[in-house]
């Protein structure tokens, strides 16, 4: 399946008809789904909220041994981390203050519940990731990122504009916490 890419993001999204848009059945096979280019990853939607009456969507990331993200929250949106190739330390800090870091293998889940803070890096030197998040926040990477027919890592990273981050940011209610030190980061 190939994409159109539409100048004019704000005029229908280059993706439409990749996904039902509706709960319905459907299938896809492996790199299938709404593909953006994120920085030197390519995240791609497999099930979004329009599927699940917006209760969750599902999305993979694929990506090579990479730096910590920005430590962050989300206000209403619970994300899961499960490895399927490499393997990805997930940070996180729990309501008491107390911190915690875990190294996920492949087949390794970790749940990260709405409000708490945390970040991840990627420490295989080949990782592939699924994600499930509240529904509607699946888009957040969309959003940031860059339309894209790359299945895989991607040959050149796309790095957003400030303001576009902001706009995601803000959209998505990430929380970013700028100054957050992880224990053995």
């Amino acid at each position: 399946m190939t994409f159109d890419q539409v100048p004019d993001r704000r005029s229908k999204p280059s993706w439409e008809g990749v996904l039902p848009g509706r709960p319905a059945p459907f299938f896809l096979e492996d790199g299938d789904g709404e593909r953006a280019k994120l920085f030197d990853s390519v995240v791609t939607v497999l099930l979004s909220a329009d599927e699940t009456e917006g209760q969750f969507g599902v999305f993979t990331t694929r990506q090579p041994k990479g730096d910590l993200i920005v430590a962050h929250s989300h206000e209403d949106v619970h994300e899961i981390f499960y490895v399927v190739e490499g393997a990805a330390r997930v940070f996180l800090e729990h309501p008491d203050g107390r911190q915690e870091s875990r190294l996920l293998r492949p087949g390794d889940f970790g749940y990260v519940p709405a409000g708490i803070v945390h970040s991840y890096r990627t420490e295989g030197e080949y990782n592939k990731i699924l994600g499930v998040s509240t529904g509607g926040f699946e888009r957040f990477f969309q959003a940031l990122g860059d339309l894209t027919e790359e299945r895989d890592v991607p040959t050149t990273p796309f790095i957003p504009s400030p303001d576009r981050m902001q706009q995601a940011f803000t959209r998505y209610r990430n929380i970013p916490a700028p100054g957050q030190q992880w224990e053995g980061a």
